[in-house]
């Protein structure tokens, strides 16, 4: 998730930049813990994962960022919408100030 570069002081960039080190390390707590939950019995018998374990979290990984992805795509297309809205709307406002 690369943070677009806007003239902002360092201050607000180190603050940028701890929000998204802090979304992903959420990010990947929760991915952990759902696969862990799906794939790993809670009685362990062997300090080794199991084949069945091991192919279950390979997918389980793969699909969660799958859908993070596909998610982040999408907040992005109806950010990038609103932004349009609201730069018409604006614009629509300030031609009816000027008649």
């Amino acid at each position: 998730m690369a943070t677009p570069q806007f003239n902002l002081d360092p201050s607000k960039m180190q603050i940028i930049n701890e929000l998204e080190v802090e979304m992903v390390a959420d990010m990947y707590n929760r991915m952990t813990r759902a696969c862990r939950l799906k794939c790993i019995v809670r009685k362990y018998k062997d300090s080794e994962l199991s084949k069945g374990e091991s192919v279950c979290i390979d997918r389980c990984v793969a699909k969660y960022l799958d859908i993070h992805d596909k998610i982040g795509k999408k907040l992005n297309s109806l950010s990038r919408m609103d932004e349009e809205a609201a730069k018409k709307l604006q614009l629509e406002q300030q031609v009816q100030q000027t008649k």
